[in-house]
């Protein structure tokens, strides 16, 4: 009669008893090094935002570009009202002789576009007709981007000043190098304190935003 052998059995079933244990190990150790890794991520970028929005870098350029906001059957909002102002600012001392407005229109308002309420902002406010250049075809801060670069190839622009919200000129700058221009952020005075609230969905939107345009690029 030949006998089992037990241990044999024993010893061949035993080790895969700890490979469950081993496996949640190793899985936790992902998630934290994933965990900490995003932390750090986002931490970083939030002192880009942050620097970027408390540096003014405005200079001599080429020109001025007024990224858009929302517009309201042809009257600015008060955002987009605050950062043509503060192109105007620029413009008036001297910065540079030509301001471009960026941003196109949307279903509710087929009629008026961002850049072309912040043209005709503009020349209500003394600015001649023929120092503006209104791009009004982009949806969004890449596309503005995008055609911010085309306009620069076009125009033999070498060198602009680029004005938007402060939480927003990280991004810009980014992509605008990424396209090939050569920029200087100038954040728009802010005017009033902001909520607290206010402020950290502008950053996480910023973050999220920034971060998703680098996975696309990758």
């Amino acid at each position: 009669m030949i006998v089992p052998d037990t241990n044999l059995r024993t010893s061949r079933t035993a080790p895969g008893t700890h490979l469950p244990g081993a496996g949640r190990r190793l899985l936790l150790w992902a998630c934290a090094t994933l965990i900490a890794g995003g932390a750090m991520w986002a931490i970083w970028v939030n002192g880009q935002i942050r620097w970027y929005a408390q540096h003014d870098q405005a200079r001599r350029a080429d020109a001025i570009a007024v990224f858009g906001a929302a517009e309201y059957d042809g009257r600015p909002s008060p955002v987009l009202r605050a950062r043509l102002n503060h192109g105007l600012d620029l413009y008036r001392r001297g910065l540079a002789p030509l301001v471009i407005t960026l941003g196109g229109g949307y279903a509710a308002d087929e009629q008026h576009s961002e850049g072309g309420v912040g043209a005709s902002y503009l020349m209500a406010h003394g600015v001649p007709e023929q120092a503006i250049i209104a791009e009004t075809e982009s949806y969004d801060t890449e596309e503005s981007a995008q055609r911010l670069e085309a306009i620069a190839r076009e125009n033999k622009l070498r060198s602009i000043v680029v004005v938007s919200d402060g939480t927003h000129l990280f991004r810009i700058h980014a992509i605008c190098e990424h396209d090939g221009l050569t920029v200087y952020t100038s954040p728009r005075p802010l005017g009033h304190d902001v909520p607290w609230p206010t402020r950290t969905e502008r950053l996480i939107h910023e973050i999220l935003s920034y971060t998703a345009w680098q996975l696309h690029l990758h």
